[in-house]
């Protein structure tokens, strides 16, 4: 919570101001639980929040960590505390890890660099893109880039600790348009699975198949998603098993919510943390795939596939 681009800071969540005084934030902050409290008709998800706000800078010496780290300290070098919005360095890890190909994230991550130094120094470097004082005050197109570049990474990652019995190809082309991109299709003895990772910076919900939010807007994620696949699927002239919808774990009400069949296939929306036990279990109502089944569309995908 509060390290998505799109997120709410502290200060926002709590109704106040950064330079506000302790009493002042002490106040705020019980009335903000009195006002969210489920008992008293408040809302559940942002009852939590508040919470959360409050472990963060309720403290004078967390509300110190948090404003060097989120760019509220005056003059601080919020870089040299925090990088979680900057590229993730390489692991040292030898523990087998799932067959990955493609660049997750890497197309959106180059956009919003494009378009932050566009915006932030007219073509001029910009000492730090990921300074969290400059993202907070981007347009929000630009700050979605990003949060969407961190959410495949995050899949990304998941997905390479699930083992070699694994195979993911990441930012697929669909077309000609960059934009238009299939973010992971994943390949396991669970089955095919065309995979969307998402940040919508707020809680979602779902109606007749579909996800709806302040924040998701006119776009319909799940067909979108299901129409990519089905390029996919026409081209390599596989069958996927169903297809998954990644969010971070605070815009769900529950970890995994199975939409049932859209389209004639099996639909998931799971945060983060839950996905590795999907993608192992299975999305419900998925065809699982094994022995020479499993070669042929992994050679298949591998010979068709192209990369955004």
């Amino acid at each position: 919570m509060f390290d998505s681009p799109l997120s709410s800071s502290a200060y926002e969540v709590l109704g106040v101001e950064p330079t506000v005084d302790e009493a002042e934030l002490r106040r705020s902050y019980r009335l903000r639980l009195r006002q969210t409290h489920p008992d008293t008709g408040g809302d559940a998800t942002m009852f939590i929040q508040v919470q959360r706000a409050w472990e963060l800078i309720g403290t004078p010496e967390g509300r110190a960590a948090y404003d060097r780290g989120h760019g509220f300290a005056a003059g601080s070098d919020a870089g040299a505390v925090w990088r979680g919005w900057s590229t993730p360095t390489a692991r040292a890890d030898t523990r087998p890890r799932a067959r990955s190909y493609g660049h997750p994230g890497g197309w959106r991550r180059e956009r919003y660099l494009d378009l932050i130094r566009e915006w932030a120094g007219r073509g001029v470097e910009v000492p730090d893109p990921y300074d969290p004082a400059l993202v907070r005050g981007a347009p929000r197109e630009l700050k979605r880039m990003l949060a969407d570049a961190l959410a495949e990474e995050g899949t990304a990652r998941t997905i390479a600790d699930l083992g070699m019995g694994f195979t993911v190809w990441h930012d697929v082309a669909i077309g000609d348009d960059p934009e238009d991109k299939l973010d992971h299709v994943v390949l396991s003895p669970s089955g095919l699975y065309g995979v969307m990772s998402e940040d919508f910076g707020d809680v979602v919900r779902f109606r007749r198949g579909e996800i709806i939010g302040p924040d998701v807007g006119p776009h319909a994620p799940i067909a979108g998603l299901l129409r990519r696949m089905r390029v996919v699927s026409r081209a390599a002239r596989v069958r996927f098993g169903g297809a998954v919808l990644v969010l971070p774990d605070e815009d769900l009400a529950q970890a995994i919510s199975p939409l049932g069949s859209v389209r004639g296939v099996p639909v998931v929306v799971v945060g983060r943390n839950a996905l590795g036990t999907v993608l192992r279990g299975g999305v419900p109502g998925a065809r699982p795939i094994g022995g020479n089944e499993l070669f042929d569309v992994r050679t298949r995908l591998q010979s068709t596939i192209r990369f955004v």
